[in-house]
């Protein structure tokens, strides 16, 4: 598998800020690493899989939309995304971070 294209917090808070003109409201280094683990587990670009997570954009490749709704396969890439999130953020509790 080639190398895919990995995101910062950084990059996802700059996102949140200017392109959708809204304050974050999730630890953007948490999301960050979420939305890197779950491309790389699916096979699929990280940018476009952040613009799924934050503005519901698809990912035609994926077919994570249909008719304007979520498909069986755009769920599943979105709960392991928001599974992963919540795993770094149990860890933070449990480090005391």
């Amino acid at each position: 598998m080639e190398e895919k294209y990995l995101l910062n917090g950084e990059q996802v808070e700059k996102y949140i800020r200017e392109e959708i003109g809204m304050e974050p409201r999730h630890n953007c280094d948490d999301l960050a690493l979420a939305i890197n683990d779950t491309s790389h587990e699916f096979e699929c670009d990280s940018f476009e899989l952040m613009e799924l997570i934050l503005i519901n954009k698809p990912i035609d490749s994926f077919h994570t939309h249909s008719y304007g709704f979520h498909t069986g396969n755009g769920r599943a890439i979105i709960d392991r995304v928001t599974e992963n999130y919540n795993e770094y953020q149990l860890k933070i509790s449990y480090n005391g971070k």
